[in-house]
């Protein structure tokens, strides 16, 4: 099967692409621009991507294309019913990164809840060597035993945090989205977002960017939770209104964040979270998922997919 990679640098250096070449004739691109995408894949019957973008434009130049296999969880790069107007069937990966995903989202977590960027620098800056006292008590720290953990989005990433959370003692609940019945996930009550919102002591972000999810924690949203609530976004840019939380935070309405995504990647074009002027904010560079163990999985998991495509018995992780 004729397959082309485009955009193989973001694996990054370190994996070994063995497997996806040997379940296909693949070409690979470290990196494409939108105007070179139609050429790239004219005449390829297995498309490989991990955030290239593809429109029906791109798929009406490439009749010959059966698949597009993404290399992470999220597709929203992919214009899905385009695909299954054309019959192009879309399989994405999962369950690669939940290791990795949940350490990250811990540790903003936890470097919020210890303001343990603040004391660090506070250190650098000679605070602690000018102290009347043995120690420095600048910034209130959180424990976070006995707290409410909302997890926003229960696939298997929000279930690792779910769990991670209920082992750090924490209330751990469910936010059903809109339309999502309430309930219980694995012993965790399951409760609209609008109820649980009040109550979140860490908020964690875990679910898809969809028209459904976008924006949809809002200045409205954040204004109904404590003065003394963290959220945390390792999800997908865009689920969380970046302006409105920027506003929240210098005024406020919650006491921390941390993001590992921004609705535009890179952010060249700047990004309201990128002000120097924003409180107890931390932002890391969509790195969350990149330990070298969980991307030589995702790689695993792609060649397999490739693999069952071309077989016929391509079922699972089908979008």
């Amino acid at each position: 099967m004729k397959a082309v990679f485009l955009d193989a640098d973001t694996l990054g250096s370190d994996v070994d692409l063995g497997p996806m070449q040997a379940a296909a004739d693949l070409t690979l691109h470290g990196t494409s621009a939108p105007e070179q995408v139609a050429e790239r894949i004219a005449d390829a019957e297995a498309v490989v991507t991990n955030k290239v973008v593809l429109r029906d434009e791109h798929f009406a130049a490439a009749p010959d294309l059966r698949v597009v296999v993404v290399t992470a969880t999220g597709v929203n790069n992919i214009d899905l019913e385009a695909a299954e107007a054309r019959g192009i069937r879309v399989v994405n990966a999962i369950r690669y990164a939940r290791p990795v995903l949940v350490q990250h989202t811990f540790s903003l977590i936890l470097a919020l809840a210890n303001r343990l960027v603040d004391y660090v620098q506070d250190v650098r800056a000679g605070w602690w060597q000018q102290s009347p006292m043995f120690c420095r008590m600048d910034h209130p720290i959180i424990e976070l035993e006995g707290r409410t953990l909302v997890v926003l989005g229960y696939g298997d990433l929000g279930q690792g945090v779910a769990r991670l959370g209920q082992a750090f003692g924490m209330d751990v609940r469910i936010a059903a989205r809109p339309g999502q019945p309430e309930g219980e996930a694995d012993g965790f009550p399951r409760q609209s977002l609008e109820r649980l919102l009040p109550v979140a002591d860490v908020l964690s972000v875990h679910c898809l960017l969809s028209d459904d999810t976008r924006d949809l924690i809002d200045a409205q949203a954040l204004r109904t939770m404590k003065e003394s609530a963290l959220l945390v976004n390792t999800s997908r840019g865009g689920i969380v209104n970046e302006q409105a939380l920027a506003d929240a935070l210098r005024q406020g309405d919650i006491a921390g964040a941390g993001v590992d995504v921004l609705t535009q990647e890179p952010p060249v074009d700047g990004n309201p979270l990128l002000a120097d002027d924003i409180p107890n904010l931390l932002v890391t560079p969509h790195c969350a998922w990149a330990s070298q163990e969980a991307r030589q999985r995702m790689v695993q998991q792609s060649a397999d997919n490739l693999q069952a495509f071309a077989a016929g018995t391509l079922e699972r992780w089908v979008v």
